[in-house]
């Protein structure tokens, strides 16, 4: 049975499977392809995040994305062999931290409902609106948080890609690094500092939470569980 036939439940969980995987296998690639300074790997960790962008469609077996994964393919073989290749590589990270900061930032605007304050009222199923004062206010500024600490980090993250050698986008476009960052330090930053604060951030507001809080999760594996309880769909349309 494939993906395209399979039931909806299965096929939704398949496509999440095969999503972590493929982030993790980023990971791996793009670290590995930075401390080495292999333009292979750098293609290649690219190209499993063109997969990620147009997973759903191919397994939905839509022709379009499929043919735009097949050229992916061939531009980053083809930007393997030349002196490029690092270029996309160092952007993603920017891209990806721009992306989500924007999707919590964007929710701030007048008459939408911000992002956390959204999910919180989702776990605990009631419309926005019914939430406790105090809780819709931290969670409206907790929202600011998340978008300011990913708008920083998108800057950080686009410093250190411009000021890396030998690959970085100084050196790329032909101009001395004005403080230069090796190819390891930024990998280090761009593909493990960045989740690091950023699960360390989570971890610290919990535990805020729990105080401003009190009784709303047992611990952490508890909140965690409640929002993925919410399903592929909401999370989806979140972040839409």
């Amino acid at each position: 049975m494939s993906s395209s036939t399979a039931p909806p439940d299965v096929a939704a969980r398949r496509a999440a499977v095969l999503r972590v995987a493929l982030v993790l296998g980023y990971l791996v690639l793009a670290h590995l392809a930075g401390v080495r300074h292999d333009p292979r790997l750098a293609a290649v960790a690219t190209g499993d995040i063109a997969a990620i962008v147009l997973l759903s469609p191919m397994l939905a077996g839509r022709a379009w994305a499929w043919g735009a994964f097949a050229a992916c393919c061939v531009a980053l073989a083809r930007l393997a062999q030349g002196t490029h290749a690092f270029v996309p590589l160092l952007l993603v990270p920017v891209a990806i931290l721009c992306l989500v900061g924007w999707s919590f930032a964007r929710t701030l605007s007048r008459g939408r409902v911000p992002l956390i304050t959204r999910i919180v009222a989702a776990m605990d199923a009631v419309p926005p609106a019914q939430l406790a004062p105090d809780l819709r206010c931290y969670t409206r500024r907790l929202t600011l948080a998340w978008a300011l600490l990913l708008g920083t980090l998108a800057l950080l993250n686009l410093a250190l890609a411009a000021l890396a050698v030998p690959d970085g986008l100084f050196v790329a476009f032909g101009v001395a690094s004005p403080l230069p960052v090796t190819q390891t330090q930024w990998s280090w930053c761009a593909n493990i500092g960045n989740y690091g604060l950023v699960a360390g951030f989570m971890l610290a507001e919990f535990r805020l939470r729990q105080r401003r809080f009190p009784g709303r999760y047992t611990g952490f594996v508890h909140f965690l569980r409640r929002m993925a309880s919410l399903g592929p769909a909401f999370w989806a349309d979140a972040f839409r």
